[in-house]
């Protein structure tokens, strides 16, 4: 038998690490900010939201003992992308980790859709997506070693029954092509580019008032007959940035409770 050598609990540790969210101010983002934080992570989280949740991002992950960086900003926008990772960097440390759940959501018939509807998610789901993953690898790639992990959806792999939302699934099913694509580029550089993706989830979006009928509907869809919790989303999260994942790279991990089983 071959000596064991490795701390299976220590596998998940990721004490040390420099990590940067986007999309931390609330939602998934926000949990994974929070849950690679517990785990011993620095974590530089980034929003465009204004309303609070950023901050409270940041006094979370203080609490577990953690540093924390609250940055503003859009990930359309490349200069600001660069500016924020250039702050990480300056403040907390050689980035190694990033996490990008930054994205939107909307409906519409496709025959009823305008160009700005489509245009502008897609500059968010789409666009911002390869704008982060593109500065943070320029970052990584400097010191030759870091996990990107990118938020896609079940959405990107099936066409959800019911829902209008041509444009949310054709960023979804390019995040998760494009992430591949990314790891096949940089694999022999030493960055691993994964994405997660989520089934319906009970995110701030999928929980209000008003939408109290369509989440029975995503339940009665679902073969565990629940929505997945935000909670949910940390353990894939921490596994692939962490050395539990070291030979994972151009994965598409779903977390969506066997929905793409039926």
């Amino acid at each position: 038998m071959t000596p064991i050598t490795l701390n299976a609990p220590k596998l998940f540790d990721l004490s040390g690490e420099v990590a940067f969210v986007t999309g931390a101010g609330s939602g998934i983002g926000q949990r994974i900010a929070i849950g690679m934080a517990q785990c011993g992570a620095d974590v530089a989280c980034l929003d465009r939201r204004e309303d609070g949740g950023l901050s409270d991002t940041v006094d979370i992950i203080q609490a577990t003992g953690q540093k924390a960086l609250a940055l503003t900003a859009d990930v359309t926008s490349l200069s600001a992308l660069k500016e924020a990772v250039a702050r990480t960097q300056s403040e907390l440390g050689a980035l190694s980790i990033a996490l990008n759940a930054a994205g939107i959501a909307n409906a519409n018939p496709a025959e009823d859709m305008d160009e700005d509807q489509y245009q502008s998610l897609m500059d968010i789901n789409l666009k911002g997506v390869f704008l982060s993953c593109q500065t943070e690898a320029n970052a990584m790639l400097k010191h030759g070693r870091g996990s990107i992990i990118n938020i896609g959806s079940m959405s990107g792999v099936i066409v959800n029954r019911g829902l209008s939302q041509v444009h949310y699934n054709a960023s979804k099913a390019g995040v998760i092509h494009m992430s591949k694509s990314m790891a096949m580029e940089w694999v022999d550089r030493g960055i691993r580019v994964n994405s997660i993706s989520p089934g319906y989830t009970a995110t701030p979006m999928n929980t209000r008032p008003e939408m109290v009928h369509q989440a029975k509907v995503f339940e009665s869809q679902t073969p565990m007959g629940r929505m997945a919790s935000v909670d949910e989303m940390v353990g894939p999260a921490i596994f692939l940035a962490s050395r539990a994942s070291s030979y994972c790279t151009g994965v598409d991990l779903l977390v969506d409770g066997g929905f793409c089983c039926w």
